[in-house]
């Protein structure tokens, strides 16, 4: 039996799922991409009507490679009733990359959030013509008589997907951030245009983790051991069409930590400064490290038509001495993060010049 390998080099990783903030909260995390060892971040519209139209959606961008301008950065808009055909094309032409999808009311901030599909046809032809990748959010909400809550609004969402899949062929879709059997199974029977996200912290997590653990609390949540074992197989299958969506979301301490009456704890968790070697740890854990680059970076540049090129640079990882992640660095006051894994150990770390 061959020893395990002390050095991992991974081509030009790519995170397929981001949440960047604006203003002084952008300012602490938008760094952290590169910092946690990626070179290309796919920015989701966050679900406020302030980031309803294009030009805003642009702006996150300049801010963003303002802030760190070593990281490419992809943007999407937020599907809602006020995009046209017309702003499609136009985005597309300025570089917009994707249309990220909310149902009403299953995530943080999602209240503005679509209840049906077949009012946005026409922006999904558009999308066809111009090459544009839909995101989808894959949920239903929550309702009374339905027996849908959090842990089954994911298999109850699959039905839109096959459907939307059926209607639209050549509609370039992601089914993101993966947390069922359910899911895994869906998106490996649908076609070569069906694509997966799949997060860090979703391979580490069962229900039992974020059951009264709010630092873990994520829309979608984690599911059933069955469920992250799906997903591990399907990583360590080298499934071409499954990749990483970190879909790490910044939170300020406050809205993670202190509980109100009338207001529950914001949905997302932290990854970004952390992610590479996270990953790594991950993967390493069962068995899946020679499968990295391809989860990190190739799987996903070929589905969005962003290839690993000569000129791109490499990152590498060292299998070194266990380190607790930290809490310090993340911003203050009303910036202040914690990271995902806070306190626990890493055992692989960016080799840094």
């Amino acid at each position: 039996m061959s020893a395990p390998a002390e050095t991992v080099t991974v081509a030009s990783p790519a995170d397929f799922h981001v949440h960047l903030r604006q203003g002084e909260m952008a300012e602490v995390v938008t760094k952290h991409v590169r910092h946690g060892g990626f070179s290309l971040a796919y920015v989701m519209a966050c679900p406020l009507p302030a980031l309803l139209l294009p030009p805003l959606g642009w702006l996150i961008a300049a801010d963003a490679a303002a802030i760190d301008p070593g990281v490419e950065y992809l943007m999407t808009l937020y599907l809602c009733p006020e995009l046209t055909p017309d702003e499609i094309r136009k985005a597309a032409g300025a570089g917009i990359a994707g249309v990220k999808s909310y149902p009403r009311g299953v995530t943080t901030n999602s209240e503005g959030g679509i209840e049906s599909y077949e009012a946005y046809y026409g922006i999904f032809e558009a999308m066809e013509e111009v090459g544009m990748v839909l995101n989808l959010h894959g949920e239903v909400p929550s309702a009374a008589g339905t027996n849908t809550c959090v842990l089954n609004a994911e298999p109850a969402f699959l039905p839109h997907l096959r459907a939307l899949h059926g209607r639209f062929p050549r509609l370039r879709i992601v089914l993101e951030h993966a947390t069922t059997r359910a899911a895994v199974e869906c998106v490996k029977s649908l076609g070569e245009t069906v694509g997966c996200t799949i997060t860090a912290h979703h391979l580490a997590l069962t229900v039992d983790d974020w059951a009264g653990q709010a630092w873990h609390f994520c829309k979608p949540v984690a599911k059933y051991p069955d469920d992250r074992a799906a997903l591990r197989e399907v990583v360590s299958e080298g499934h071409p069409r499954f990749f990483l969506g970190s879909d790490s979301a910044p939170h300020p301490y406050e809205s993670k930590a202190v509980a109100f009456p009338t207001q529950s704890c914001a949905a997302g968790v932290y990854t970004s400064p952390i992610l590479l070697p996270l990953v790594a740890q991950m993967l390493d854990s069962f068995g899946a490290l020679d499968r990295l680059e391809g989860f990190v970076s190739t799987h996903g540049r070929a589905f969005y038509k962003r290839p690993v090129t000569q000129g791109d640079s490499a990152v590498v990882l060292r299998r070194g001495v266990s380190k607790p992640v930290g809490i310090e660095g993340y911003g203050s006051g009303a910036t202040h993060v914690v990271p995902f894994w806070a306190g626990k150990e890493l055992n692989w770390e960016i080799v840094r010049e």
